[in-house]
């Protein structure tokens, strides 16, 4: 039995339905399997919809949950892809206390050598934004944390594969009927 436990990158092709990330998400559950992050978007396609799931599991594990989720009304297409398949990203949002963007020479530098991007500045707060890969988030979030955060989210993982997929044909066949 296979006991390796990689990182995948599940991509869920869908109608756009009221509660299908919820049975979605029962699938991860009920096999104890963390979502590590998700998330919803509009495809290539119009009225396709597009979840984006991070997980670590084993292959054989993988290839089960994949068949259970395609066997949901409105799944149109599901597919997994490792780290090395996929073209990925994260982002991120700080909120630090002005005071510190002008008083802090080391916040200016941090935000200079991330390539963090200054959203907004007023009186009270400043917002950075940040993508990239989830450890050049995590890095910028502890070069941050001694400074105080006074808030920060993160999205999920939104990916593209390297190689073609054959998805665009099928969903624009699904976009005409």
């Amino acid at each position: 039995m296979e006991t390796t436990i990689k990182r995948f990158t599940v991509s869920i092709y869908t109608e756009d339905n009221v509660g299908l990330l919820n049975r979605v998400s029962a699938i991860f559950q009920r096999r104890h399997i963390n979502i590590e992050s998700i998330s919803s978007s509009v495809s290539e396609i119009e009225s396709v919809s597009r979840f984006t799931i991070l997980v670590s599991v084993t292959e054989s594990n993988m290839q089960k949950i994949i068949g259970q989720i395609e066997k949901q009304v409105e799944v149109i297409r599901a597919y997994y892809h490792t780290d090395e398949e996929t073209i990925y990203q994260e982002s991120c949002l700080f909120k630090i206390s002005s005071d510190l963007l002008f008083d802090e020479r080391q916040i200016q530098n941090i935000v200079k050598e991330s390539h963090a991007r200054i959203v907004t500045v007023n009186r009270e707060f400043f917002v950075l934004e940040k993508s990239g890969r989830r450890h050049e988030v995590d890095q910028l979030y502890r070069e941050l944390k001694p400074f105080g955060i006074m808030q920060f989210v993160r999205s999920g993982r939104i990916a593209v594969t390297k190689e073609k997929m054959k998805i665009t044909h099928l969903l624009e066949q699904f976009n005409q009927v």
